[in-house]
């Protein structure tokens, strides 16, 4: 007989909303409830997927084994200690935490009790990700650009942890070694806090990357490009499809450049990150998702960048 999951959403916003949809259709996975501090909202979803509403957090973590996080980034730390505590696994949306501090505990809390934590780098799911990875070798130099129209929803967190850490967790992701060097521009538009990022990242193996975050674009862009010896990728993680571009060979000294379109597969990215938090609890080797510490390590670069770009002249501290 299949082992069956009770699962819970804490947070039923624009995201803890899906997570709670995807739950419903999920092998393995009885969706027990969702708690949100927003009771006409919380009731809603509840209602739509035909499962609980719990006003209290404790009371819905003593029915699940595992639960989705998707509060706002400043009550992360608390929730999902609170969560790891009570003995569930955990799934957060990303980042991790506000402070790495937080993070890094949470990591040792989970550790201590035995429990999964994941995070909510989503970008890593992209059927396109998986179809990109093998095609890449000691890159030269990356170009990241990751912009959007401005949402109120998200301005808790600056624009680096709210979007570029997607890219910076990607490029961490990539077997590129240490860091060497950062350096960063940023500057608040919209809000107190930065609304638009640029950052330049040396890495140990040679690479330069080159990482652009808005949120106040007139249009939604999604890419990276990689270039290498031999070969040139132009990844759209919002179209799911990448452009190869190959130096061959051919006789006399002479070559010519072949290009090739790839597509990912069907299928959308959170749900695929929600079938591998649900499969790891299970213990199936074969899914793994990004860890705790990854999701450290990604706040700690994505923090070294906002606080270069508040120290640096000219450009006002949020």
């Amino acid at each position: 007989m299949t082992q069956s999951l009770r699962v819970g959403v804490v947070g039923v916003g624009h995201l803890g909303r899906h997570h709670a949809r995807i739950y419903t259709t999920l092998p393995s996975v009885s969706l027990v409830g969702v708690c949100d501090t927003d009771v006409s909202r919380g009731q809603v979803v509840a209602d739509e997927c035909g499962v609980s509403y719990f006003s209290d957090l404790g009371d819905l973590l003593s029915l699940v084994d595992a639960v989705s996080v998707a509060v706002p980034t400043s009550a992360h730390f608390a929730v999902v200690t609170t969560c790891l505590q009570r003995g569930c696994h955990v799934l957060v949306e990303k980042p991790i935490a506000s402070h790495v501090w937080e993070g890094e505990q949470l990591v040792e809390l989970a550790k201590a009790g035995g429990k999964i934590l994941q995070v909510g780098h989503i970008e890593r799911f992209n059927p396109i990700v998986e179809l990109m990875r093998p095609l890449v070798s000691r890159p030269g130099f990356i170009e990241c650009h990751r912009l959007s129209p401005f949402q109120p929803r998200g301005t808790d967190v600056d624009v680096v942890r709210d979007l570029m850490i997607h890219d910076l967790d990607l490029l961490l992701s990539l077997g590129l070694g240490p860091i060497l060097q950062v350096e960063a521009r940023g500057l608040p538009v919209f809000t107190d806090l930065p609304d638009i990022a640029n950052v330049r990242i040396l890495f140990e193996t040679g690479c330069l990357a080159n990482l652009t975050a808005s949120r106040i674009s007139t249009g939604r862009l999604r890419k990276i490009r990689i270039y290498q010896r031999d070969r040139y990728i132009s990844v759209d993680f919002g179209g799911k499809e990448a452009v190869i571009n190959t130096r061959k060979s051919l006789d006399g000294g002479k070559f010519e450049v072949e290009s090739q379109h790839i597509r990912g597969e069907e299928g959308d990215a959170l749900t695929r990150e929600l079938a591998c938090f649900i499969q790891s609890i299970l213990g199936n080797a074969l899914y793994q998702g990004v860890s705790g510490e990854e999701g450290v390590e990604a706040l700690r670069v994505a923090t070294q960048v906002v606080s270069l770009i508040q120290n640096h002249t000219g450009f006002p501290p949020p």
